[in-house]
């Protein structure tokens, strides 16, 4: 904001002496040069990412890295407009994001995946296909961020979600890593009757995973893909019917006491399940990629740890969603935006950010080599087996409802109840098409 604000005031100094001159008629050589280029300026919105304002910001800091390359190539400079709970109070990221592009208040923004759908079905968002860096993206980019055929959205890193188990534990007990739902729920039997109170950690943002897992195994790893999500948005198949076997199964979890669904309804992520699990108390946990690589979350451990995929009758099953980087459609600055964004996803940038997160990256020419505990779940994503837990080009929005109606089924709705609600986000969605 100091960067913002000290460009704010050399614009206006500049405006300021630019009018005194035309009132005064003096020699040349002290009028500002009428040809003189304006500085070229790009607005990020973005939210401020850190809790604890000493704390270090990897992320934060692995992103400027690719803005300066930015900068410094395009001779232009980055402003950051950042949200904090405490400017806009009760309002959500999401739903500031939505106000500001809708008025197209910035240039470039950091966008959740129902963002990106609402703003792209609305035109919002230029279409970023042109850009010379789309050309190596995965096809998981690519399908998770177009909507209406057009390319909205790139993340500069891709999301995978996994379980993080305790492998000692599983030994301890002689349990081989589970690949399908009924070993799931069997070695949810051996901890529970070997006095482990309660298996799986779980918290009120990440149980919509085994759900993705099970309902759309199939779907992404199947040979159908798109005509099984054209058969969705045309309503002749049913959200609901994907759905139900993850929902039954999350229900089965709670009526055996493997997962506290009461806990879980107000937890916080990791910050309620973590501790036991680092104590060796809980033996599975679900976490995000990134989990692994820090010592404030599971990047330091007394036990060894895997991640690895979700149950799913295809085996051990990674979710993978992404936030992406967004151009107003009619953004002030939306071509140098795009120029930008162009450098922030180029392999080059990608390679800085991905060395700098340790994560996975979009471009699939970008390779990080990744901490032991997350190869279990890097190889299968490299074979190409994962599922999307968000996925634009769906006329439901996939992680934020799902996440949504996980919560009604811990606060004690019924799977029935739960489907209904499945059903009556496809009509409204098929009655706005």
């Amino acid at each position: 904001m100091k960067r913002q604000t000290w460009i704010a005031a050399g614009l206006a100094a500049l405006t300021i002496l630019s009018l005194a001159s035309c009132g005064r008629q003096e020699d040349p050589k002290n009028l500002l040069s009428q040809d003189r280029e304006e500085e070229r300026v790009v607005n990020l919105f973005s939210p401020m990412e850190k809790i604890d304002p000493d704390a270090e910001n990897v992320a934060r800091t692995a992103s400027d890295l690719t803005v300066a390359m930015a900068e410094e190539a395009l001779d232009v400079t980055m402003v950051y407009r950042t949200y904090t709970a405490e400017n806009y109070q009760d309002k959500t990221y999401d739903e500031v994001c939505l106000e500001r592009a809708r008025n197209s208040m910035d240039d470039l923004y950091l966008l959740n995946p129902d963002t990106v759908l609402a703003l792209g079905a609305e035109g919002k968002l230029m279409d970023l296909s042109g850009l010379d860096s789309t050309k190596n993206l995965r096809d998981v980019v690519r399908t998770a961020n177009t909507v209406d055929g057009k390319l909205v959205a790139i993340p500069q890193e891709v999301v995978a979600y996994g379980l993080f188990v305790n492998v000692d534990l599983f030994r301890q007990y002689g349990l081989a890593l589970p690949e399908t739902p009924e070993e799931f729920l069997e070695c949810c039997r051996v901890f529970r009757e070997n006095g482990i109170e309660t298996p799986v950690g779980a918290n009120r943002w990440w149980l919509e995973t085994f759900v993705f897992a099970q309902a759309y195994a199939d779907l992404y790893n199947g040979s159908s893909t798109q005509a099984e999500i054209d058969a969705l948005n045309r309503g002749e198949a049913r959200y609901s019917d994907y759905m139900r076997p993850g929902f039954e199964f999350l229900q089965t979890l709670i009526d055996n006491g493997y997962i506290d669904a009461e806990k879980a309804f107000y937890s916080e992520a990791i910050e309620a399940e973590g501790p036991d699990f680092l104590a060796g108390k809980t033996p599975i946990v679900m976490a995000y990629w990134g989990a692994a690589n820090t010592e404030t979350a599971y990047g330091r451990t007394d036990f060894e740890m895997q991640v690895i995929g979700f149950p799913s009758s295809r085996g051990q099953m990674p979710v993978v969603s992404m936030t992406g980087l967004a151009v107003g459609a009619d953004a002030e600055h939306r071509e140098d935006a795009a120029e930008v964004l162009n450098i922030m996803v180029s392999d080059e940038a990608l390679q800085v950010y991905s060395e700098a997160n340790r994560v996975i990256s979009p471009s699939k020419n970008v390779k990080v080599d990744c901490v032991p505990a997350l190869r279990p779940l890097n190889d299968r994503i490299e074979e190409g087996v994962y599922v999307l837990g968000s996925n634009a080009g769906m006329s439901v929005e996939q992680w934020g409802n799902t996440c949504l109606i996980v919560r009604e089924l811990l606060g004690g709705a019924t799977v029935d109840e739960c489907m209904a609600a499945f059903d009556r986000l496809q009509d409204a969605a098929l009655e706005q098409s």
